[in-house]
Order: C-alpha cells, then sequence, then structure tokens
C-alpha cells in the first residue's frame, strides 16, 4: 500500500468516526475541535471527502 493510500485511508476512517458521532450522538468532533465551519474544518472536510473520493479507487486495486 503506497503512502497516499495509507494517508487516504486515515482520513476515511477519521470521517467515518466523526460521522458516527454525529449520527449516534449529535457531536461533530471537527467542529468541535476547530470550530464550526471555520477554515481549518473546512479544509479538514475537503480532505476527508476527497479521501473518500481516493477509497473508491482502493475498492479495484489489484494490489
Amino acid at each position: 500500500m503506497k503512502v497516499i493510500d495509507k494517508i487516504a485511508l486515515v482520513l476515511i476512517i477519521i470521517g467515518a468516526i466523526n460521522w458516527g458521532l454525529i449520527g449516534i450522538f449529535e457531536f461533530d468532533l471537527v467542529a468541535a475541535i476547530f470550530g464550526q465551519m471555520s477554515m481549518v474544518s473546512r479544509i479538514i472536510y475537503s480532505l476527508v471527502g476527497i479521501s473518500g473520493l481516493w477509497g473508491i479507487k482502493l475498492l479495484f486495486d489489484r494490489d
């Protein structure tokens, strides 16, 4: 697994945990740490989204 794949996987996991917290406890961890839609939280949300798209590629890799 390439380094970029590992980074994407970590970000996908962070996003999944955050969505789980939102769904179960109505608690947005990213917003709690970095502020509601601050520049940093928007960057994190964007990176998680891009990582999700990268994860689609991981499904079809034959490594």
